[in-house]
Order: C-alpha cells, then structure tokens, then sequence
C-alpha cells in the first residue's frame, strides 16, 4: 500500500480497470499509513472546518431510507418552516468566531421555489455582506434558474450526496433517482458553484460500493467528499442496522484517499463512534470535517476539535 501511495504522489490515478478488491483486503495499519502519506504529500497539512444550520426542518417528500426528516417514517424530528434571517445571521456570526471556514443552510424537502427560494436568496445575501464565511447551500434538486441567483447571492459551493454506488442508490430511495443526483451536480457546475458531494457508510451496502461511490467522485472530479457513518434514527427503515466499528469507518476514508488524492475527505456523522473525537480518522487520509451543532444529531465541539488538530500538527 506504501508502494501504491508513492505512485499516486507521482501522479498515478486509479480507475475501475485497477484490482480495487485491495482496498478490502489489505492489512489496515498499512492502508491508512498510506492515505495519511498522500494526504501529506498532496494536501499539506491544513484542515477545512464547515457547519451546518438546518434552515428547514421535517416533512420532507423524499423517502430516503436513512433520514430522520422524510415525511414516510415515523421519528421524532422537529418541524418548522423556513428560519429567518436575523437567525441564521446570528448563528453564522458565532460559528465564524469559533473559527470555522464554511458554513452551509441546509432544508429539508426534495427542493426549495417560491417564497422560501426569496428569503434564502435574501439570507444569502445578508451573511455574504456581514461574514467572511465561505457559503454553502444544500437544497435539493433546483432548477438552474435557482443554481444562478444563489450564486449571484454569494452561495460558492452547492452540496448534494450520491449517497451510494449507482447500483444501491435505488434501495435506499424510490422519489428521486441516482442520474437526477448527477443532473444536479451538473447544473451547479454550470451556474459556476464548486460541488460537495460523498456519502453514507453502514446503509447494507457493500465495501464494493464503497469503492464504486468513490470512483464516482473522482470522475465528477468533486472537491469536498463528506463522509458519514449512518447513526441509525428510531422510526427510520435503518432503525435496526448495527453500527460499524472504527476499523470499517478507517478502512472506507483511506480507500478514499487513494481513489481521491488531492480531494478535502470530510468526516461528517459518525465521529462519536471513536471516544477521543476521531484522531485516526485524520491520520487516515480525512482532512475535513463537519463541526459544531449537525442537522438532526448532536455534533462536535469546535473549541475541543480545533485543540486536537493542532495538537496533531494540522493547519486551522
């Protein structure tokens, strides 16, 4: 795996014509020695921190297998309209003194139109002029009409998970499709938005499709990967899958550093499975990570967060 490292340092890309059956194989101390070498090489040592607001919340149309706020299962996820400004603007402030580089709106429901597509607009507008922040949105399935005016309202990068592989996305949702994921990547990309996208480990998929979401990734040649490891939510069709251990969750983020080398690999859920805040996973090729509150789960401390990268000798 060292060996494989140092090829993909020089330059080397893997693709679907490697033996990626290695990645499930290989002896995982070596495996993630060798993501932390590329991560070194080909990132430096710096380290992107984002947060989450959910500026929408519950009743969602979507039947998504793994969330908490789809309008088919039964959970106890809050329900509330669109925020307002004054209260986003607050929260971006104090997620910005806390030091973190990005900050996203996220919404539930397939998509936002009309008047909640105005005041996000608006709400875009006003945390563009009164933070420094780099802006995230994350709303679904727009229209590029709707792509242009959040870039036009200070919006830099759109995000929207394949979730999966092409293969297993149809058992984990039936109200949208794996190609309208992709038409949407495509039309952020257009409008002239950077693009977050990864996915969800631990849904009964395969490490396989693991491997093929990641080969995916990089032929979408996306920036920001975020990878979560499913908390399985109570009234949720997942509500029963056990949770997976580190060593899975360290095996899928250094197999994506091979397969995405110069990527920011973002730890999102599922950092509270290991006890001390996750080190390894940053020595295992992450170089990214959601902290503070998360959408419907509780987060990570920033002030705690930032004291252990430094300690690791990362770059805030």
């Amino acid at each position: 795996m060292r060996e494989l490292a140092k090829r993909i340092i020089e330059g080397y890309r893997l693709t679907e014509n490697d033996d990626l059956t290695v990645f499930e194989t290989a002896p995982l101390e070596e495996l993630c020695e060798g993501a932390d070498l590329i991560r070194r090489a080909l990132c430096d040592n710096k380290i992107d921190l984002c947060t989450i607001i959910n500026g929408r919340g519950g009743r969602c149309s979507e039947d998504c297998k793994f969330c908490a706020q789809s309008a088919h299962h039964h959970t106890s996820c809050a329900e509330f309209p669109m925020l307002d400004t004054q209260t986003v603007l607050a929260d971006c402030r104090k997620r910005e003194a806390d030091g973190v580089h990005a900050y996203s709106i996220v919404t539930a429901g397939r998509k936002v139109d009309g008047d909640d597509l105005d005041q996000l607009v608006q709400t875009y507008q006003i945390l563009r002029k009164n933070t420094s922040m780099r802006l995230c949105a994350s709303h679904g399935l727009l229209s590029a009409e709707a792509f242009a005016r959040l870039k036009d309202a200070g919006v830099e990068m759109y995000h929207s998970n394949i979730e999966t592989s092409k293969r297993y996305f149809p058992k984990i949702c039936t109200t949208h499709t794996w190609e309208d994921k992709l038409e949407e990547i495509r039309l952020a990309k257009e409008a002239g938005l950077t693009v977050c996208s990864g996915g969800i480990i631990g849904m009964g998929e395969t490490f396989a499709d693991r491997v093929d979401m990641a080969l995916s990734l990089a032929k979408l040649e996306i920036t920001s990967i975020p990878i979560n490891a499913l908390m399985p939510v109570a009234g949720t069709p997942l509500e029963d899958l056990p949770h997976l251990t580190e060593d899975e969750i360290l095996r899928t983020i250094a197999m994506f550093r091979y397969i995405n080398p110069t990527a920011y690999i973002r730890m999102a859920a599922g950092r509270g499975y290991f006890p001390d805040g996750g080190k390894k996973i940053f020595q295992s090729g992450a170089n990214a990570t959601i902290t503070g509150d998360m959408l419907t789960t509780v987060g990570n401390n920033t002030a705690q967060d930032k004291e252990m990268l430094t300690s690791m000798g990362f770059e805030i």
